[in-house]
Order: C-alpha cells, then sequence, then structure tokens
C-alpha cells in the first residue's frame, strides 16, 4: 500500500467517526417548548377555531398545555424538531406529584407530562365557565 492509499483510508475513517459523534450529540440534545407563546402559536396553528387564551409549559419544557377562550384545552409536545398539538378533554388532565399530566390516547403523543405545574397553574388559565 502507497502512503496516498493510507492517507485516503485514514481520512475518510476520521471523517466517518466525527458524523457519528455529531449524530450522536445531535440526537442526545434534548429540544425543548421554549416558551407558553410557542405552545400557543402551535395550537392555533393546528387547530381551527382555536383562540387561546393562555397556556402553561412544564418546567423541563416537554410539554405544555394550551386553553382556548371558549374552554377548550390542547395539549402539545414535541416530537423530534415540530410540535404535535391534541385537543383533549377536561377529563385527561389531572394532577400528580410531579405535575399535571394529561392522557391523550393517542398513540403518537402518548402522555403529556408537565412538570412542576400544580393545579392553580391551570386554574389561573382556564375560563371561569370551566371547572377544573
Amino acid at each position: 500500500m502507497t502512503p496516498a492509499i493510507v492517507g485516503g483510508i485514514v481520512a475518510v475513517v476520521v471523517v466517518l467517526l466525527a458524523g457519528l459523534a455529531w449524530a450522536a450529540v445531535r440526537m442526545r440534545r434534548v429540544v425543548k417548548i421554549e416558551t407558553p407563546e410557542e405552545a400557543a402559536d402551535a395550537a392555533q396553528a393546528q387547530l381551527p377555531g382555536f383562540a387561546v387564551a393562555g397556556a402553561v409549559v412544564g418546567a423541563d419544557g416537554q410539554g405544555a398545555l394550551a386553553i382556548a377562550a371558549d374552554g377548550r384545552v390542547a395539549a402539545v409536545r414535541r416530537i423530534g424538531k415540530r410540535l404535535a398539538v391534541r385537543e383533549v378533554s377536561w377529563r385527561t388532565v389531572r394532577a400528580t406529584q410531579d405535575g399535571i399530566l394529561v392522557e391523550t390516547g393517542d398513540r403518537a403523543l402518548g402522555a403529556v407530562m408537565l412538570a412542576q405545574v400544580d393545579v392553580l397553574d391551570i386554574r389561573r388559565l382556564a375560563p371561569k365557565s370551566v371547572r377544573v
């Protein structure tokens, strides 16, 4: 083998390892829902006639709730780079020790957890006509 061939093989191996390292770091990085406004915009864009009155995001940024002025509620969760939004009933929203849990019943979305959010946070957002 000539030095040029060995150098080429080494260069290819280095490029492949760098690509694998980049992919591993990118896959491990958790993308969060940054603000309630981001969750509200996603809910308004994906649900027809959903005029958001307020939204709340869990402390870990993995889940959010958007509440419409007419009392409807939507669970928001980041799946990859996009935000998935599903309208749910108030009966699926419940408090746990870790925060608010929304059981969407949707296989793709799954259960949405709002870490360190409590019932008082949700009551502040809900319209007066809705009993939380």
